[in-house]
C-alpha cells in the first residue's frame, strides 16, 4: 500500500474509533476565524494530538483541534487551526487533514485564510472571495505515486472553485450589507513575508491576494471530487503597498477586528450551501 495513503488511513481508523459522525461541510478556520467553534451546536470535539500519525500546527494561536456539529441543521466538521508547508512537513501531511475530512463523509471544502491584499484599491479588512488560484510556487500534494483511491493521476484544475458555491457566497454577502471582493490567490511557501518584487512578479501573473496556504489544500481536495469554496480575509496590504513593515500582531489585530462580519459570512453561506 501507497505509505501516504497508509498514513491516511490510519488517521481515518483512529477517528472513527472517536467520533461517529459524517459532516457534510469541512470548514478550514483561518486567522479571524477562531472563535467560529462558538458558533457550532457541538457534537464532538477531537484535539490533533489525539490522532495517531496527524500532524499538529506549531503556529500561535492555531487551537489545533477538529470540531464536530451542527451549523443550523447542516453537519460540519471545522479544522480549527491547520498545519504549513514552511513548519517543515511535507506536503502529504499538509493536505492529510483536507484528505481525512473527505473521508469522514464532507462533500464541500470551505478554506478560509489570511492573506496580503496585492490588486489596487484592496484595504486591510477586506474580504476576498477566491475564484481562482496559482500554486506553482509550492510544491503539488499529488507529486509521487497517484494514489488511485482518492482520484486521477491527471485531474482538471479548470474549475477549482465551485462556481454555485460562490453564487452564494456572494449572494449571502449581499444580504447582510458585507462589501466583498473577489480575486485569485497566490500561495507562497513563506514563512517569511512576500519581498516588493516578489510582489510586483505576484501581481503581473494576475494574483489578488498572496499567503502561504489553502491552495495546495483545493488541489488535493479537487483531486478527490469534493466541491472548493474559498474567501480570504485581507489582513495587510502586501510589501512595497502597506506604508510599514508586516508584522504577525498586525495581521492578528486585522483579522480580529473583522472576525463578526467574517463570522457572519461564513455561517449564513454554510446554512445555504447545506439546504
Amino acid at each position: 500500500m501507497n505509505e501516504v495513503y497508509e498514513k491516511l488511513q490510519k488517521c481515518y481508523e483512529s477517528v472513527r474509533e472517536k467520533i461517529d459522525f459524517k459532516p457534510k461541510v469541512a470548514l478550514v478556520l483561518g486567522s479571524g476565524l477562531g472563535d467560529f467553534a462558538k458558533r457550532i451546536r457541538v457534537e464532538a470535539e477531537l484535539d490533533y494530538h489525539a490522532i495517531d500519525g496527524f500532524p499538529v500546527s506549531t503556529v500561535e494561536g492555531h487551537a489545533g483541534r477538529f470540531i464536530f456539529g451542527y451549523i443550523g441543521e447542516v453537519p460540519v466538521v471545522c479544522m480549527q487551526g491547520r498545519v504549513h508547508y514552511y513548519e517543515g512537513y511535507a506536503m502529504s501531511d499538509v493536505v492529510l487533514p483536507t484528505r481525512l475530512m473527505k473521508l469522514l463523509g464532507a462533500e464541500i471544502l470551505f478554506l478560509t485564510n489570511a492573506a496580503g491584499g496585492i490588486a489596487q484599491g484592496m484595504q486591510a479588512g477586506d474580504f476576498m472571495l477566491i475564484t481562482g488560484q496559482i500554486a506553482s510556487f509550492v510544491p503539488s500534494p499529488l507529486v509521487g505515486s497517484n494514489i488511485s483511491q482518492l482520484g486521477t493521476r491527471f485531474p482538471d484544475m479548470s474549475h477549482i472553485y465551485d462556481e454555485d458555491l460562490q453564487t452564494i457566497i456572494k449572494k449571502t454577502a449581499l444580504d447582510n450589507g458585507i462589501s466583498l471582493r473577489q480575486g485569485v490567490y497566490l500561495q507562497m511557501t513563506g514563512p517569511q513575508y512576500e519581498t516588493p518584487e516578489e510582489v510586483s512578479m505576484c501581481r503581473l501573473l494576475g494574483a489578488s491576494a498572496v499567503g502561504m496556504s489553502t491552495a495546495c489544500e483545493a488541489i488535493a481536495a479537487n483531486h478527490m471530487g469534493m466541491k472548493i469554496a474559498g474567501i480570504s480575509c485581507i489582513s495587510n496590504l502586501a510589501a512595497g503597498i502597506a506604508p510599514k513593515p508586516l508584522t504577525h500582531t498586525e495581521i492578528q489585530e486585522t483579522a480580529d477586528r473583522v472576525a463578526p462580519d467574517f463570522e457572519k459570512l461564513v455561517y449564513e453561506s454554510i446554512l445555504k450551501m447545506g439546504a
